[in-house]
């Protein structure tokens, strides 16, 4: 296998951030379902932005969360997603490169503007995503850098690039030529009402050898077979994949593979303040210690710690750096 220039590779929705803290009852009102992600176009985006109360913002996007978190662990880290050469594209394309991450995906010069997310943060720490894709569902396979994926240790993949049909596209040819590289392919589930569009799609990437490695947490993966009962699912996917990783909030994770299950905890904090970024940041925590050759243990360590920091302050991406912090934890890094 040849060297590689990056350890992980991120392709993404690139989404910038427009987070407020509200109430439920702002939820009811505008009709939102708590906790999950709901696609909107652009009225509805602005509608939502004006009745929304003093924000704050921020690149964001879920794959491109966790490309900065693997950064900050002091890996190196590149991301492809599409933005508009407009204002918003810009400071996105700033906010990534200054954190690090090689980020060279052109700009769109016409359509839609940089897509945005609207999120809304309850007081139990609980974030409801309005997503305004934009420019973001003009990513194509042309946007895809064949040798930059090959030269990646691990292509990372998050599950709302199923809803534009190129970027589903973009997706595919990614994990060929990783795959054809000998490098690793990870995915996460995303949202599960994002599984619940493109369940049998999933299954099937994981069948027949197109991801190898899923990130979910417990509702997605009842989502993904249709199950309440963990266990039963559980042992569903360690027939379908070779590595399974599934967040189980203050309970830890569980991380599973054809030697058995492994349960980690959950890293202690002191507040909860706001969930968006959790499991992107725990993604980015377990992939560092994947490319490091850390145990499956050790991974889940550091995806706990990661999680851990992004859930104590407002926004989704790390406040510090988590080199440091794991460090000071006694991490491998």
């Amino acid at each position: 296998m040849t060297s590689t220039k990056y350890d992980v590779l991120g392709i993404g929705n690139a989404i910038f951030d427009v987070l407020v803290q509200t109430d439920e009852a702002f939820l009811a009102t505008h009709g939102m379902t708590k906790g999950g992600m709901a696609l909107i176009d652009e009225a509805r985006a602005l509608a939502v932005y004006q009745a929304m109360g003093p924000a704050t913002e921020m690149s964001g996007g879920s794959a491109a969360n966790t490309i900065v978190g693997i950064a900050s662990l002091g890996a190196r880290a590149a991301y492809v997603g599409k933005v508009k050469s407009d204002k918003i594209g810009e400071l996105y394309t700033h906010d990534i490169r200054a954190a690090g991450v090689a980020f060279d995906t052109a700009p769109a010069s016409s359509g839609p503007a940089t897509g945005c997310s609207y999120i809304l943060v309850t007081p139990d720490g609980e974030r409801t995503m309005n997503t305004y894709l934009g420019a973001a569902q003009e990513l194509t396979p042309a946007d895809i850098d064949e040798a930059a994926v090959a030269a990646s240790s691990i292509v990372y993949l998050e599950g709302y690039l199923w809803d534009p049909k190129s970027a589903k596209e973009a997706f595919v040819k990614a994990s060929t030529i990783a795959h054809g590289a000998g490098r690793q392919v990870a995915l996460t589930l995303s949202d599960a009402f994002c599984v619940d569009r493109y369940r049998d799609e999933f299954v099937q990437l994981m069948r027949d050898g197109t991801v190898d490695l899923i990130f979910a947490n417990e509702s997605e993966l009842h989502s993904l077979y249709q199950t309440a009962d963990t266990d039963t699912a559980l042992g569903q996917l360690r027939k379908d994949v070779k590595l399974g990783v599934v967040t189980r909030s203050e309970k830890g994770c569980m991380v599973a593979s054809k030697d058995g299950v492994i349960e980690v905890p959950a890293f202690p904090i002191d507040r909860l303040v706001d969930t968006t970024g959790a499991g992107d940041l725990f993604a980015a925590g377990f992939l560092f210690g994947l490319v490091r050759g850390a145990d499956h243990k050790t991974c889940g360590k550091l995806a706990a710690l990661a999680a851990a920091e992004v859930i104590q302050h407002i926004g989704a991406r790390p406040q510090v750096s988590l080199k440091d912090l794991a460090q000071k934890s006694g991490l491998p890094v």
